[in-house]
């Protein structure tokens, strides 16, 4: 049996995963859904200083602590960032990588660089769409009951992640086992990025019809694709 550590995306916590998270475990495999920092039920605790590299730091860190090893790191939207970076930090712990619908940026990029429309709105320390946006866009595609599951749970982002260049000085050129999953309905972070990943890293490449979180609405599709590899 597998290990696997679901790293969430903008707006989101280790909530998101639960679909899949939930699959995962029955067939057995052993499953860890972090909220990363500033994120979701630690939105209180959000400051300056949290950033792609710090929500990063914190994850290896959990692998370390947990002593994980062979572990299949999953990351999407915003959370491909913080993949890449844990997956450069501590290489020997990591047995396969997937991208799903995810941003895997090159050193020095920066979200804005990709992603050229958004309405999110910046407010002080954090960034996100409001309640409104967020149902009439980002989870537009979802059944009723799980729309309003999604909407009482996404919180605003640190602002740092769009912000700051990311730091992957040795990742790109580094040889990793991977994956990369295209949400074909999904207007961000688009076809061309995800194609760049794969090509990129020379990894498998599947596509899925379904909008930016397949983890809510295609949670058993996305399980199979994640197992498959």
């Amino acid at each position: 049996m597998a290990t696997f550590v679901l790293v969430h995306g903008s707006y989101q916590g280790g909530w998101i995963w639960k679909p899949v998270a939930t699959r995962l475990r029955a067939a057995g495999h052993e499953v860890y859904a972090p909220t990363l920092d500033g994120c979701a039920e630690r939105a209180s605790q959000v400051r300056a200083g949290i950033d792609t590299e710090s929500q990063a730091d914190e994850v290896a860190q959990m692998l370390f602590y947990e002593d994980l090893h062979d572990v299949v790191l999953v990351g999407t939207s915003s959370g491909g960032m913080v993949v890449c970076r844990v997956a450069e930090l501590i290489p020997e712990r990591i047995g396969r990588l997937v991208f799903v619908d995810a941003l895997a940026l090159f050193n020095g990029e920066t979200i804005r660089d990709i992603v050229k429309r958004s309405t999110a709105q910046a407010s002080g320390m954090t960034a996100g769409p409001t309640r409104e946006d967020a149902a009439n866009r980002l989870f537009a595609d979802l059944d009723p009951a799980m729309k309003e599951y999604a909407l009482e749970r996404y919180t605003q982002h640190p602002i740092a992640v769009y912000e700051q260049g990311v730091k992957l000085e040795h990742f790109w050129s580094m040889p990793w086992e991977a994956s990369v999953i295209w949400c074909k309905r999904a207007q961000n972070p688009g076809e061309a990025h995800q194609r760049r990943t794969a090509e990129k890293l020379q990894a498998s490449f599947f596509e899925l019809d379904t909008g930016h979180y397949p983890m809510l609405s295609a949670p058993a599709e996305l399980t199979a694709l994640i197992l498959k590899g």
